[in-house]
C-alpha cells in the first residue's frame, strides 16, 4: 500500500507536467498569434477613380493619420483608370517618403498614373482579374502628349520601378509603345498591360489573392487591427469640384450668371447661381490644398474694385478688379494651361451671352438702367436747339458783304448769315431767300 508521502509526490509531479504542457501550449499559441500580426495595426486606404489633386489631399491626410496612430502597415487598395501625371508624381513621392511598410493591392485596375503609384509600394498583390499598365501619356483632348512630356513620364516610370528594386524595362514598356515585348502581349506599337500571372513572372507582383482576408494572411497580418479610411464629405466634394471637366463648367456658370444678372431687374437667381459657382470653385480648391488665403484676399479685392467702379467713373478700377479676380483663379489652379483654357471657355460663353442679351434686351433693364442717362431734350418738351427761320423764305434783301459763297445779308433791317446758291455775289446786290434748312439760309442774286 502506497504511503501518503509517495502519493503526494506523484500528485505534485503530475501537476508539474500539466502546468508545463499548458505553458508550452500558451506560448506556442501566442507565438502563432504574434506571427499573424496580433497587436499590430493596419491602415487600409483606397485609391479609387481618377488621380487628381483631390485624391492627393485625401492620401496626405490619411497617411498622416496612420503615422500619428503608429500604424505597422499601410495597404493601398487601388482601382483607378489613371489621371493627372503631376498629381501621380506628388502621390508617388508621398508613398516613397513613408517609413511604414506599404502594400499595393490592385483590386481591379491600376492603369496609367495608377500603375506609377503602385510601383512605389514595397509589395504588390493582384486580384485574379486585376490589370496593371497602359501608362502612355495623353492630353486632355485625347491626343498623344508631345515628345518632351512623354520622355519625362518614361523617366518617371523607370525611376519608380528602380526605387523598389523592380526591373525598369517593364515599367518603361507600360509607357513606351516602341518597346517590343510580344511574349507579354505587348508587341511594338502597343503599351504593356500585365495580368496577375505575367506580373508575378516579371517580378511586379508578390502574389494573387481573392480578397483582403487572403492578403492579410499572406502578409502575416490576419490578426492585426484593421483601420479603414474613407474620404470625408468635404474631400469627396473637393474631388468633384477640382475635376478638370467640372472647373470650366463652374467658371462658365459663374460668368454667365453674373452677366445675365446685369440685364435683370433687382438681384435674383442668375446672380445667386454665379456667386455660388464661384464660391464652389474656391471651396473645392481650398479643401484640396490648391488655394490659399492669398487667392481669397485677391478675389475679395477684385470684387471690391469692381463695385467701386460704379461710383468712380473711368474704367481703371473695374479693369484692376477683373485682373485681380483672374489672378486669384490662376493662383488657385494646379495647372496653368488648363486654367487658361477654363477661363477662355468662360469668357467665350460670357461674350456670346452678352451679345445675345444686348440685341434682345438692350440697355433699358437691369443695372444698366441706373447708370445710363436716358433723359432727352425733345421738341415736344419745349426744348429747341435752334430756331428754324422758315418765315424768311422768298424774302428779298441786300448783300452787306461779298458772298464767297457765305456772307451777311440784310433783310428788313435784320443782319442774317446766308449762303449763296450759286457762285460769287458782290456786295450791295439784291438777293432773295430760296431755301431754309434749319439755321442755313440759302440765297440767290436777283435782278428785280
Amino acid at each position: 500500500m502506497l504511503s501518503v508521502k509517495r502519493v503526494t509526490l506523484y500528485i505534485v509531479m503530475i501537476a508539474a507536467i500539466f502546468l508545463s504542457f499548458f505553458t508550452l501550449t500558451v506560448n506556442i499559441g501566442a507565438a502563432a498569434i504574434a506571427q499573424q500580426g496580433g497587436g499590430k495595426t493596419v491602415y487600409v486606404i483606397p485609391i479609387e477613380r481618377e488621380v487628381e489633386r483631390g485624391l492627393e489631399a485625401f492620401l496626405s491626410r490619411t497617411t498622416s493619420e496612420a503615422i500619428e496612430a503608429g500604424a505597422d502597415h499601410i495597404i493601398f487598395e487601388i482601382d483607378t483608370p489613371g489621371g493627372r501625371v503631376d498629381s501621380a508624381g506628388q502621390i508617388g513621392s508621398l508613398i516613397q517618403s513613408l517609413d511604414i511598410p506599404t502594400t499595393a493591392y490592385i483590386v481591379n485596375e491600376a492603369l496609367s498614373a495608377g500603375s506609377y503609384i503602385a510601383l512605389f509600394s514595397d509589395t504588390i498583390y493582384f486580384n485574379p482579374h486585376a490589370t496593371m499598365g497602359a501608362s502612355g501619356v495623353i492630353n486632355s483632348d485625347g491626343t498623344a502628349a508631345d515628345e518632351k512630356a512623354q520622355s519625362a513620364w518614361l523617366a518617371q516610370m523607370r525611376s519608380a520601378a528602380e526605387s523598389t528594386g523592380r526591373d525598369p524595362l517593364y515599367a518603361a514598356a507600360m509607357a513606351d509603345s516602341s518597346i517590343d515585348l510580344p511574349e507579354y502581349g505587348a508587341p511594338e506599337g502597343k503599351f504593356l498591360t500585365l495580368g496577375p500571372s505575367d506580373a508575378i513572372e516579371v517580378g511586379y507582383s508578390d502574389g494573387t489573392v481573392n480578397d483582403r482576408v487572403e492578403l492579410l494572411y499572406e502578409l502575416e497580418l490576419s490578426e492585426a487591427a484593421i483601420v479603414e479610411t474613407d474620404p470625408s464629405v468635404a474631400e469627396e466634394v473637393a474631388r468633384f469640384l477640382t475635376n478638370p471637366i467640372v472647373i470650366p463648367i463652374l467658371l462658365s456658370v459663374a460668368s454667365l450668371g453674373l452677366i445675365v444678372e446685369l440685364y435683370s431687374p433687382g438681384f435674383g437667381v442668375p446672380g445667386i447661381m454665379g456667386i455660388v459657382s464661384l464660391l464652389l470653385f474656391f471651396y473645392g480648391h481650398i479643401i484640396a490644398g490648391l488655394a490659399g488665403m492669398e487667392a481669397i484676399v485677391l478675389l475679395l479685392l477684385g470684387i471690391i474694385l469692381i463695385a467701386a467702379e460704379f461710383f468712380v467713373p473711368g474704367g481703371i478700377l473695374g479693369s484692376l478688379g477683373i485682373g485681380a479676380i483672374i489672378g486669384s483663379l490662376f493662383m488657385s489652379g494646379y495647372d496653368l494651361g488648363h486654367m487658361s483654357m477654363s477661363i477662355g471657355i468662360a469668357f467665350l460663353v460670357t461674350l456670346v451671352a452678352a451679345v445675345i442679351l444686348f440685341r434682345r434686351i438692350g440697355m433699358d433693364k437691369g443695372i444698366f438702367r441706373h447708370i445710363i442717362l436716358k433723359d432727352s431734350t425733345t421738341t415736344e418738351q419745349g426744348y429747341v436747339s435752334a430756331v428754324n427761320r422758315l418765315e424768311l423764305l422768298g424774302l428779298e434783301g441786300v448783300a452787306l458783304t461779298p458772298l464767297r459763297p457765305s456772307g451777311i445779308g440784310l433783310f428788313d433791317n435784320e443782319r442774317i448769315d446766308v449762303v449763296s446758291e450759286g457762285g460769287f455775289i458782290n456786295k450791295d446786290k439784291i438777293i432773295k431767300v430760296v431755301k431754309v434748312e434749319g439755321v442755313r439760309v440759302v440765297v440767290k442774286e436777283t435782278n428785280e
